[in-house]
């Protein structure tokens, strides 16, 4: 084996020791900011509506009404439509997901 040889693997280990370091701090990094998060989201029921009801409340920093929901979900606004989206509402209040803070007006439940 030459000098040449000799060189590129000493390149090749210093370049890899390098990376593995780079790893050691990223897996530390990640591992602290998994940490921060909650240990479990909350199973929502198998609708395509509750996910887009979540995220409605998302971008609000107040409560929301029904007739609200249903419109940010793009549904007529017809009684059958709202009284669906109040009873989907009402469902998420029962799993601890929102809440009720008076008759109508649902939030997003307060984060510990």
């Amino acid at each position: 084996m030459g000098a040449a040889q000799i060189d590129g693997l000493q390149t090749r280990l210093r370049d890899a020791e390098m990376h593995l370091e780079h790893l050691a701090i990223t897996r530390k990094t990640v591992s602290g900011l998994a940490d921060r998060l909650p240990a479990v989201a909350p199973d929502l029921p198998e609708h395509p509506d509750y996910p887009r009801i979540l995220a409605a409340f998302n971008h609000t920093t107040g409560p929301l009404r029904a007739k609200d929901v249903c419109e940010a979900l793009g549904h007529e606004l017809l009684p059958k439509n709202v009284e669906g989206t109040r009873a989907k509402l009402k469902h998420l209040v029962k799993l601890g997901i929102l809440t009720e803070a008076d008759a109508g007006n649902f939030a997003r439940k307060p984060r510990p």
